[in-house]
């Protein structure tokens, strides 16, 4: 499975970007669950948002929450993230992760719970 990040840049506090991520291989199948994690340097990645493809579920990090949306198009099996509201505290590398297991679920938070990770893209919040 490759995973295919976009979408990321410079915007001014408030304003609104939105994020692409999209998968692909044989071996990508309509029942995993992906979510957005981001990454300042020198910290831990931090859950962002999540959503399981095939039932629509999500989850999102009380930071993110009501600013986020998370949101999937099957049919190109791409998963978007619109950032609204942006602060500068949520400059950081987006990256997203594709979890296979059925605990992703459960665990969807946590890093560990992903199998497959794409390349980051940066987003940048000036003040």
């Amino acid at each position: 499975v490759q995973l295919q990040a976009s979408g990321g840049g410079m915007v001014q506090t408030g304003g609104s970007l939105r994020l692409s991520c999209s998968a692909s291989g044989p071996s990508f199948k309509s029942s995993y669950a992906l979510s957005w994690f981001r990454r300042t340097p020198g910290a831990e990645r931090e859950f962002v948002a999540y959503i399981k493809l095939s039932t629509d579920r999500t989850r999102y990090s009380d930071s993110v929450k009501g600013r986020f949306t998370i949101s999937r198009d099957n049919s190109k099996n791409t998963v978007f993230l619109q950032m609204n509201g942006l602060k500068p505290e949520d400059t950081a590398i987006y990256s997203c992760g594709a979890g296979a297991r059925s605990d992703t679920f459960v665990y969807y938070n946590q890093p560990a719970a992903y199998d497959y990770w794409g390349q980051g893209t940066q987003v940048t919040v000036s003040s």
